[in-house]
């Protein structure tokens, strides 16, 4: 049976004020490790790591960088607890036109459905390491892929997770989907959405760090990256490089403080053309910044 390595963090007891700085510190604390999932609850956050190595790293660092947390506890938590968890409390939710459902759910569509075509559905199994749609980035990766133009067009998802926002632009018209993540258990995770899903051709899987792989390369139409606000800014050439002349790229796992990082990190070739945002996340739509032609003689 699967289970994920985790860390109970559990918060010093002190005023809503100095509790959100705390948060603010310990999200940039946890960037620097390989999280897949993070819980929260009104004392804790429970972190989940794809490795007992990468959580056990993390428990010796934190302390030390983090001074708001009172202590650091290390756990195995099993993937079917999630599940059943999850079945007690996710429902489906929905973003303009598209509908992400757990299978329990799938028949069932949360509020009025929007005028013009008809109500997308996308089923995705609950995993403890990847994304249900529930999260804030999710929600506005969805929001603003549905505002760009993808029928009949090539989408590259960069850290696709679960492959919900695949499976969306796969279902909202895309000619061509490649889906990247540098986690196997994505990967699987992604291939059973798939099914669940019955796409056949049009959206392929692959396993890779989008930093180091040749293919598959530039020329997308559309790039999809959520990923965090300082894995955008150091990847954001290899993004940037990635997108076609006129085409956008979606990003979001930034928050509203890391924004003007990710933006100049990008200035040198893409503008934002487009964003939203929830609570302290946001989200953005990128363009490609013309060549300046050459004066003339």
């Amino acid at each position: 049976m699967k289970s994920w390595p985790a860390l109970s963090i559990v918060f010093e007891s002190d005023g809503p004020d100095a509790r959100a700085a705390a948060e603010e510190l310990l999200l940039a604390a946890l960037d620097e490790f390989p999280v897949t999932a993070i819980q929260e609850f009104d004392d804790r956050w429970v972190a989940f790591f794809p490795t007992a190595e990468a959580r056990d790293r993390a428990a010796q660092s934190l302390p030390a960088t983090t001074p708001c947390i009172a202590r650091v506890e290390p756990g195995e938590v099993a993937d079917d607890d999630w599940a059943r968890r999850s079945q007690r409390d996710l429902a489906p939710i929905r973003v303009g036109r598209i509908v992400v459902a757990p299978p329990w759910a799938a028949g069932t569509a949360p509020g009025p459905s929007p005028a013009g075509p008809p109500d997308i559905t996308i089923v995705i199994q609950p995993s403890m390491g990847f994304g249900t749609g529930h999260h804030a980035t999710t929600r506005l990766c969805l929001g603003l892929l549905q505002r760009a133009n993808v029928e009949g067009r090539s989408v590259l998802d960069i850290g696709t997770g679960s492959g919900v926002l695949a499976l969306a632009a796969h279902a909202l018209g895309a000619r061509r989907v490649v889906a990247i993540d540098d986690d196997p258990d994505a990967i699987e995770s992604a291939r059973e959405n798939l099914a669940l899903n019955a796409v056949g051709e049009g959206l392929e899987l692959r396993a890779g760090d989008f930093r180091g792989m040749a293919e598959p390369g530039a020329g997308w139409d559309v790039v999809l990256a959520n990923l965090t606000g300082s894995l955008l800014s150091r990847g954001a050439g290899v993004l940037a490089a990635a997108v076609a002349p006129g085409g956008s790229l979606i990003v979001s796992g930034l928050t509203v403080d890391e924004e003007n990082e990710v933006v100049t990190a990008f200035a040198p070739a893409m503008t934002p053309v487009a964003r939203l945002s929830e609570d302290e996340w946001v989200g953005l739509v990128l363009s490609p910044i013309p060549p300046t032609p050459p004066a003339a003689p």
